[in-house]
């Protein structure tokens, strides 16, 4: 829709609010409501103002005020509202320059798809992620000075078997085989499907639905390709749409890539490729079926692997699913139809329109506007220096001989090895001013402060069980 297409719309349909979402720094949709009266044709250019001091990684108290700048063709009727309710995705702007706001990873996308025209190598870059999750019966956790503690529970946990559900049924999928049982053992196919119909009802396209490899109400919910701002935008309404029809069902969903211990995490595979108006640029005679251009964008993705992990794995949660014998991909290597790579190319189809690359390591913890952006900027520097990937590794990486497997360069083992990564390597994402030397700091500021300081200074419940009678 364009400004005048909303306003009509509202009209139409009784609307009653426009709600505005917009993503914070770290990755979480924010949102503030108005009355529909409120918005009017010049709201799409004048915003509305806010107090961005209490949103996180962004102004001191003493530069607080900010604009909202709402994007009218992001327009959908939000299915969950009780009143007719509106959601506009929005940009931030500095109130005084009315520039876009450099902290803000919606700017910073729109800035990585502007970069990307300029170099005239392409202009459109399709990103197609694969984002897992769970859906649990209950959480619970609690943290403080004495305790520390967390419970879920899931009605097809292996470990319910035994419990009494008056009647317990059975039909649970056993450990590591949830992967595409029928229903009864899936019990979550009506759950998805809704999620998916929403999605389809309010302009979001879905490829398919199904159970994941874990126990315990593991999920996945692909969406269409579409390019890299708009499928950030589609991928957060997935997930908002995921958490509040799983709500409505009476169940917690959670993108947090590791909540079971000793069983697989949820990761976001993550498809990209390179057009040219009508031509995919991906496409040509070499290995798998791809041109140099796509070697040299994969050449940049390995040799920037480290960097980009520090915003598309970006929890201390991210890296007990990044370990061996998970179907993790730890090792950076590409390589044809091989799922234990970092990058993969798919060989589903010959034709030259699904010709691409699939970065495997991310999961959906992230924040997607940055890290896209960052997996884009990475990928041109390979095209723009001509970078070699090497060979690929057409082998089961778990399977090498430990001499062999030595050769394979590997991710980081902690989010605070991958925040080392990206001080000491990240001048490919500073081109064109996509990520500005301030938005880096920040991240690795925020970072180091917060999520690895907070861990590591907690005990944590195994180690009672390890060390309490020292």
């Amino acid at each position: 829709m364009n400004p005048k297409e909303v306003l009509k719309f509202i009209k139409d349909n009784d609307v009653k609010f426009v709600d505005f979402k917009f993503m914070d720094f770290l990755g979480t949709w924010q949102h503030f409501t108005v009355p529909a009266p409120e918005l009017e044709e010049s709201s799409f250019e004048d915003g509305f103002g806010f107090d961005g001091s209490s949103i996180r990684g962004w102004q001191a108290i003493n530069e607080s005020d900010m604009l909202i700048l709402p994007d009218a063709g992001t327009c959908f009727l939000d299915p969950f509202p009780k009143l007719a309710t509106i959601s506009l995705t929005s940009t931030i702007l500095d109130p005084i320059t009315k520039e876009p706001y450099s902290r803000d990873p919606r700017s910073i996308s729109l800035k990585a798809e502007a970069y990307l025209k300029s170099t005239g190598i392409a202009d459109t870059a399709f990103f197609g992620p694969e984002a897992e999750f769970f859906c649990f019966d209950n959480v619970q956790y609690e943290n403080a000075a004495h305790t520390c503690s967390y419970f879920v529970d899931s009605i097809e946990g292996t470990w319910n078997t035994g419990r009494d559900e008056l009647p317990n049924l059975g039909h649970k999928p056993r450990h590591k085989e949830g992967y595409f049982p029928c229903p009864p053992a899936d019990t979550l196919m009506d759950f998805r499907s809704d999620v998916v119909q929403t999605l389809l009802d309010i302009g979001v396209p879905v490829e398919a639905q199904h159970h994941e490899v874990a126990t315990g109400g593991q999920c996945e919910i692909d969406l269409r390709f579409s390019p890299l701002t708009q499928m950030a935008d589609r991928l957060m309404t997935y997930k908002y749409t995921a958490k509040n029809t799983a709500a409505l069902y009476g169940k917690s969903v959670t993108f947090m890539p590791k909540p079971l211990y000793n069983d697989n995490g949820s990761g976001m595979h993550v498809h990209c490729s390179l057009w040219k108006g009508k031509e995919p640029l991906f496409a040509g005679n070499g290995y798998a079926g791809m041109s140099e251009m796509a070697m040299h964008f994969i050449a940049g993705i390995l040799k920037h692997a480290n960097a980009i992990i520090a915003f598309s794995n970006p929890t201390t949660n991210s890296f007990r699913r990044l370990v061996p014998g998970f179907e993790a991909p730890v090792n950076l290597a590409y390589s044809q139809r091989n799922r234990s790579a970092a990058v993969r190319i798919p060989m589903y189809s010959p034709s030259p329109k699904a010709k691409r690359m699939e970065f495997r390591t991310p999961d959906p913890s992230c924040n997607p506007y940055l890290a896209f952006s960052a997996m884009l900027m990475a990928g041109l520097d390979g095209i723009q220096n001509k970078l070699d990937p090497g060979d690929p590794l057409d082998k089961n990486i778990y399977d090498l001989e430990p001499e062999e497997l030595a050769k394979v360069p590997s991710v980081p083992g902690s989010l605070e090895e991958a925040i080392d990564a990206l001080e000491a390597d990240h001048e490919f994402l500073l081109k064109g001013d996509v990520f500005t030397q301030d938005v880096i700091d920040t991240w690795i500021e925020y970072k180091r402060e917060n999520d690895i300081a907070d861990v590591r200074l907690r005990p944590h419940p195994i180690e009672f069980h390890l060390y309490y009678d020292v």
